[in-house]
């Protein structure tokens, strides 16, 4: 006789609930709540489910000694007291929104921290950033990535014309294959012994043409461009023989 998986596991679940019956029984007359005798059925579930699968509905059974077994797998119902307790509903949908939500939040997070990313590597999605931060007062920058913007040439010499003033002279590169935002530019002015003597931070609205920093600003430094700078500095408060300078993106 062939019996099917489905039949296997029915019979597999006969037994176990057998045992978690006698189980239960067992407790219950070591706490004192069942009087008399009681002789188990433990470890003789099989032969109890085996024999019941092949009796008919309407056959009768007659136990003589530890019947709990084949009592249970002819199909007798257990007492109100034994009664499996009704499982609490799941709640794995509230999880799985819960986890919906949280999915969510970290892609708008990762949109929010990468949208000049994406607004210049995805031009069809400027548009919808550029409408989603004006509804939460934000803006859509271009990308800032120092280790892609280097200084290509920079020199530092007095003004001929008027004493007291330097001007620093640099031409910044943009090595990305997307604009760029201007960055900011650290000078440093040191002495003999290249120790500091004085430290400003050039922001692009202090090196671009004020008639032209909005449209400037606005484009940013276009892929694999120059930018050129020219600066007048008021050095007549030190006397220094050189200078550092390094460019970075404020956070």
């Amino acid at each position: 006789m062939t019996v099917s998986s489905s039949d296997l596991r029915d019979l597999y679940r006969r037994m176990v609930r057998i045992r978690r019956v006698e189980e239960t029984l067992e407790d219950l007359f070591k706490q004192g709540e069942v009087y008399g005798s009681l002789h188990l059925c433990i470890g003789q579930e099989a032969t109890a489910v085996g024999a019941c699968a092949a009796l008919r509905p309407d056959d009768y059974l007659t136990c003589t000694y530890r019947g709990h077994g084949a009592e249970l797998a002819k199909g007798l119902p257990l007492p109100a007291f034994m009664a499996e307790a009704e499982p609490r509903r799941r709640l794995g949908w509230m999880w799985g929104l819960a986890a919906l939500a949280a999915a969510a939040a970290l892609a708008t997070q990762a949109v929010y921290r990468y949208r000049a990313e994406l607004a210049v590597l995805v031009p069809a999605a400027r548009m919808p950033l550029d409408a989603t931060c004006r509804l939460f007062r934000c803006q859509v920058p271009l990308p800032r990535r120092p280790d892609l913007m280097s200084i290509e040439t920079s020199d530092l010499q007095a003004d001929a014309r008027r004493e007291g003033l330097i001007v620093l002279n640099a031409v910044l590169r943009n090595r990305a294959r997307f604009p760029q935002d201007y960055p900011a530019l650290e000078l440093t002015l040191t002495d003999e012994g290249d120790r500091p003597l004085l430290r400003r931070v050039l922001l692009p609205r202090d090196y671009l043409d004020s008639a032209r920093l909005a449209p400037l600003v606005a484009q940013g430094i276009a892929p694999g461009g120059e930018a050129s700078l020219r600066v007048f500095l008021d050095s007549s408060r030190t006397r220094a023989t050189g200078y550092r300078l390094y460019l970075f993106y404020p956070s």
